[in-house]
């Protein structure tokens, strides 16, 4: 299980926020693999965040939300956050933040974090945001939590990590809210774990993160966290997950509107989930692809792609004994074309 953290710096790696009891998942099995949903119970393996290893796009003007801030703008420090002017908006902002201002020193703590303007100063920042959430600002309290969980910057403090991350989330922050229900799940993995958690995963699929509507998907999908098994409900949240580009609720989707469960078959649209899922990379969803090309479900039959969608897919490592032997009947020229054709996909 990973938690998704706002800032792309080391402080909230994913990765290294893990606690002990669910450090490093090998990397091909770092999300649930297509089907898993239909007819595996939801255990520790619920949904991991599509995107934590490269960091996010510097904010612009239009993205920012000065709520994130606390309860009113730091004033020109926010304008010139805002802009892009980010040592401007640190000097502006550390007067207003050594005066005791909140929403301040939140900002002040971000721009550290990131190293936006100024150098990386991961301890630093976990003093502003520490004195943010103290305060009660949601977003300091979020970003507070991660550090106190990772520990590498300031003393780890699991009971604490949990009270600044159930404040934040219940006062609406949407990653808190998920992070909040993965702690939960980490604490008590068992079927009463998840039953608490579920109310904080539904608040945060309710305000569009995909994480978490994914793992309301499972959880309608298996019947499982107090909630009846619903296919209906499973596949419009995977559905809403694999709009945004939530690759493993891609292949999902695209399973389900092949089999038709939860509503109709259509067997093309699985096979273009499904495509989405491996033009985007996921190795499992090339691996599938494949055998669609090489099936002719939802596409015509077409041995030259089967065989180098799987050679791409075993090229990241994925062995599947039944494509290895549809390889074996090629003939040499036949595994010729599909190694150039495998060569010029994404």
């Amino acid at each position: 299980m990973r938690f998704l953290a706002v800032f792309a710096v080391p402080l909230v790696s994913a990765i290294a926020l893990l606690p002990a009891w669910a450090a490093g998942p090998d990397p091909k099995a770092a999300r649930p693999r297509a089907g898993t949903v239909a007819t595996s119970p939801i255990a520790n393996p619920l949904p991991q965040p599509a995107t934590t290893e490269e960091p996010p796009p510097l904010p612009s003007a239009d993205s920012v939300d000065p709520s994130r801030f606390g309860g009113r703008q730091p004033d020109a420090a926010y304008g010139a956050y805002q802009r892009g002017l980010y040592k401007t908006a640190y000097n502006l902002a550390l007067v207003r933040a050594k005066n005791g201002d909140p929403a301040a020193q939140t900002l002040v703590a971000e721009i550290l974090s990131r190293g936006l303007g100024v150098p990386v100063n991961a301890a630093e920042a976990a003093r502003w945001y520490q004195r943010a959430a103290e305060q009660g600002v949601p977003e300091a309290q979020f970003q507070y939590a991660l550090m106190l969980l990772d520990g590498r910057y300031v003393k780890k403090d699991v009971k604490e990590a949990h009270a600044l991350m159930q404040a934040a989330a219940e006062a609406g922050n949407t990653l808190a809210q998920f992070n909040f229900a993965q702690l939960l799940v980490s604490e008590d993995p068992s079927e009463a774990g998840l039953a608490r958690a579920v109310g904080y995963y539904e608040r945060a699929a309710a305000a569009g993160l995909a994480d978490a509507q994914y793992a309301m998907a499972q959880i309608y999908a298996n019947g499982s966290g107090g909630r009846r098994r619903d296919d209906v409900r499973a596949r419009s949240l995977l559905l809403m997950a694999a709009r945004q580009n939530y690759d493993t609720a891609q292949i999902d989707l695209g399973q389900w509107l092949i089999e038709g469960r939860g509503g109709e078959r259509d067997l093309e649209a699985g096979f273009n989930w499904t495509k989405i899922a491996a033009d985007g990379g996921n190795v499992a969803a090339r691996n599938r692809l494949a055998k669609l090309y090489m099936a002719g479900i939802g596409v015509e039959p077409d041995t030259n792609l089967a065989a180098a969608w799987y050679i791409v897919a075993r090229r990241a490592g994925l062995i599947d004994p039944e494509m290895e032997d549809f390889l074996d009947g090629l003939t040499e020229e036949e595994m010729k074309q599909a190694l150039q054709k495998a060569n010029r996909l994404p």
